[in-house]
């Protein structure tokens, strides 16, 4: 098992500071990253003497040919820009997630929201709020802006969705992702799934039996579902239309019988998520609380088998999107629209959550938490959320200066989601190796460099490809 070892300071050594790097053991070696996320995997020979910082000559030509060891002025320079690139920094409100509707016409057990019923009042946006929403969605200087519609079942109101569309101004380029169960289409809705603009996301949990199962036991509703899905899918082609599975951690599907239940319907791309511990499956589900080392073990065989999949069949390339995100943040300094993994994570900056009533969010998790009355995380309205709760969240928003991240080989890659820790445990004040956002991404990032030094042609071939890279080798890269 891999572990910590403290990062070392600045010790002068022969005349010269040895710089300060962080180390894990892995695989019986060693990896050493500096804080722009340069990387090396030594032997432990070379790892002790690191760590008592009396690098040898040769070492010195290693580090330094990794770029981890910058000598001149410029050198120092560069690696300090190096670092910075690995701090996210918000532009322009460019993202948005809007729920015109709280209401669903399914009730399924790992629902995060918290829903109202189908036949509800008081639940969807009111004339004061939709004027709010269309006043900021006028408002948008962006040049280009994704406004993605949730729930509750969004399609409940397509009037609503429209005039957001309508309100984009002239010169901002807008795209929109209408999140729906696929439970009933009419000519309406298929007149807005026709627009070039518009995604459509689902929900597949895999085979029919599985997907039916966790809809709280509604075999009713799978086929309509199915139907609907294979429609979209005939009339648009799977480049229109993404699906994610969320998985049981205590009793996941089979491996080969989930990926197939994708492929089969010319999906590429699947983001492997358990359970999450919100909204109506903090009841249902309890023990979604603690995702633990059978997900992990699961999530990694689920990548090893894909990777096997693509070297067998050459003809169809399959991913888990989540790990390729994580390979991205390795190999791309700037990779920052994932909101779990940015640090540090402005708070109602470039992205906001419209909620119902017209409260604003700065995460979709935020306002589960809201809705399951576990804290109250709002930070204003959609007129205005430049509030000192906003402000209070951004500051706590961050891996810098944590002392278990500062000393950790992956925090220029990582990232600080404090609305799972609120979630899971109640606080953000945890150690971070004793929380499930740390344990899980420290398996994933240690498969990362694990799969990135395994010189399989097998491995590296799907490696490559899902960082959309030339040739068939990554076993010598690392970041510029």
């Amino acid at each position: 098992m891999a572990t910590l070892v403290e990062e070392q300071s600045h010790h002068v050594h022969d005349g010269e500071a040895v710089p300060p790097l962080r180390q894990r053991a892995l695989n019986g070696c060693s990896l050493v990253t500096d804080r722009a996320g340069r990387f090396l995997l030594g032997a432990p020979d070379f790892a002790k003497r690191l760590r008592d910082r009396r690098p040898s000559a040769a070492d010195k030509v290693l580090l330094e040919a990794h770029g981890l060891w910058p000598r001149s002025q410029l050198e120092q320079l560069a690696a300090r820009f190096a670092a910075q690139r690995r701090q996210c920094a918000a532009g322009p409100l460019d993202y948005l997630i809007l729920v015109p509707t709280l209401r669903c016409n399914l009730s399924c057990s790992y629902c995060q929201v918290s829903r109202a019923a189908l036949d509800a009042s008081g639940h969807d946006w009111t004339p004061d709020t939709l004027a709010q929403v269309l006043t900021l969605v006028r408002g948008l200087e962006a040049p280009t802006v994704k406004i993605e519609f949730q729930g509750g079942e969004p399609t409940l109101r397509p009037d609503l969705i429209r005039a957001v569309m309508n309100a984009v101004p002239d010169g901002v380029e807008a795209s929109f992702v209408i999140c729906t169960n696929l439970q009933r289409l009419d000519a309406d809705l298929l007149a807005l799934f026709d627009r070039p603009d518009v995604q459509i996301s689902t929900s597949l949990d895999g085979a029919a039996d599985v997907h039916a199962r966790q809809r709280h036991g509604e075999r009713d509703a799978i086929t309509p579902f199915l139907a609907n899905l294979d429609l979209v899918l005939r009339r648009y082609g799977p480049g229109k239309v993404s699906a994610l599975p969320t998985v049981d951690p205590v009793a996941p599907p089979v491996i080969e019988t989930l990926v197939e239940a994708f492929v089969a319907r010319g999906f590429t791309s699947i983001y492997l998520r358990p359970i999450n511990y919100q909204g109506f499956a903090r009841k249902r589900h309890p023990r979604a609380i603690e995702v633990g080392a059978a997900w992990r073990d699961y999530h990694t065989a689920f990548i090893r088998h894909l990777i096997e999949r693509n070297w067998a069949d050459r003809s169809q390339l399959i991913e888990e999107s989540y790990f390729s995100l994580l390979l991205r943040r390795i190999f791309r300094p700037g990779e920052d629209r994932h909101v779990d993994l940015r640090s540090p994570n402005p708070m109602g900056r470039d992205y906001i959550v419209i909620d119902h009533d017209g409260l604003a969010y700065p995460s979709d998790e935020a306002r589960m938490l809201t809705r399951a009355g576990v804290i109250d995380l709002a930070i204003g309205t959609a007129a205005n959320w430049d509030t000192p709760a906003r402000a209070a969240l951004e500051a706590a928003a961050t891996n810098a200066d944590n002392p278990d991240c500062e000393h950790c080989v992956y925090q220029p890659f990582c990232g600080r989601d404090i609305f799972d820790d609120l979630s899971r445990y109640g606080t953000i004040a945890l150690p971070r190796p004793d929380t499930d956002f740390c344990r899980r991404h420290l398996d994933l990032f240690d498969l990362a460099f694990e799969l990135i030094h395994d010189t399989d042609p097998v491995v590296q071939y799907s490696l490559r490809r899902w960082l959309g890279l030339p040739g068939d080798d990554l076993t010598l890269g690392h970041p510029a």
